[in-house]
């Protein structure tokens, strides 16, 4: 073999070996990424991380404003004729009444959650990796992520309130009158909702390597033109949400007209509003799905609700009065 013939061999051998490293990266990458879904990587405090983390709720104030969705119908699910989008789990539409209740104005944030944790002895969220433990300062109103059911119905306990159900949330997101999204019917578009972001080639479940990096997160008070008809904002991209309700995908099919709470068991809890990694087919307020409810991944919060005492209350005594000779 000649000197060039042994050096192109050398060359070619190198570019095996390379490929070979290569591709023993990648895998390990995407195993990396699996493990953030079921969150086998745990943070801890340092004694000056959560020193730190104190100093900021003692002196940082989150805004925790709720708005007020009055007792009534509203229209509940898809009609294939209006929104050719719609999936099987949105049908049929239907009437629905709901009680009074009150729900968050914005999603749950990273400063919310942190008295929570503070609160009840709990260890920093996985992507809080700055100074022992804590969120970076522009993170602090970006919603909350890498939480389960349980997390989120734990807060939501904790702050006096609860998740809210399926029937809840989708109200608060649309209103009445059965628009397609918060705003109306047209469609989502990037001036009005945080989704689609999802790197150079596919969804990120087909680059699992992203899920190693801090998502393209905004703050939960963005949008303020893509509000929904109660003041509610975000309830379209950014974070998915969990919803108290079991996930059934053919629940339409016998959920009561008043008051639906979802079936009484089930594998998979509920989750709307789509998230930053959604397509546009998803960007819909009826849209529905379902998970794991230890799911634990980046594109996945929540916010609260509570019953509205009072005009409950109100409307049943009107109903209960004796009506008038």
């Amino acid at each position: 073999m000649t000197e060039q013939n042994q050096i192109d061999a050398s060359m070619r051998l190198s570019r095996v070996v390379n490929w070979i490293l290569g591709a023993a990266v990648l895998l390990a990458l995407a195993s990396m990424a699996w493990a953030l879904d079921t969150q086998d990587i745990t943070i801890e405090w340092t004694p000056e991380g959560k020193a730190l983390a104190e100093q900021r709720v003692a002196t940082w104030k989150p805004t925790e404003e709720m708005v007020v969705v009055p007792a009534g119908e509203f229209v509940m699910g898809s009609d294939k004729r209006v929104d050719r989008l719609a999936y099987r789990s949105e049908l049929p539409q239907r009437r629905v009444y709901l009680d009074a209740f009150e729900i968050d104005k914005y999603e749950v944030t990273n400063l919310h959650y942190l008295k929570f944790i503070l609160a009840t002895g709990r260890q920093p969220q996985l992507d809080w990796r700055y100074d022992g433990g804590n969120f970076q300062e522009a993170m602090a109103n970006h919603p909350t992520m890498h939480v389960s059911w349980y997390d989120a119905d734990a807060y939501c306990r904790w702050a006096g309130k609860r998740l809210p159900t399926e029937a809840e949330w989708e109200k608060a997101a649309r209103g009445e009158d059965g628009r397609i999204n918060p705003w109306g019917n047209q469609g989502a578009g990037l001036s009005r909702a945080n989704f689609g972001r999802t790197g150079l080639s596919g969804p990120v479940r087909d680059r699992p390597e992203r899920l190693l990096l801090y998502p393209p997160l905004i703050a939960v008070d963005k949008y303020d033109n893509a509000v929904s008809p109660y003041g509610v904002h975000q309830m379209i991209g950014n974070v998915a949400e969990w919803v108290t309700d079991w996930y059934d995908p053919d629940y339409y099919k016998t959920a009561p007209n008043r008051n639906p709470k979802g079936p009484e068991t089930g594998t998979q809890k509920a989750f709307r509003g789509g998230g930053w990694m959604d397509s546009t087919t998803t960007m819909r307020a009826a849209m529905r799905n379902g998970t794991d409810p230890n799911t634990k991944i980046n594109w996945m919060g929540f916010r609260c609700a509570k019953s509205h005492p009072v005009q409950t209350s109100r409307l049943r005594q009107a109903d209960d009065a004796p009506s008038a000779q």
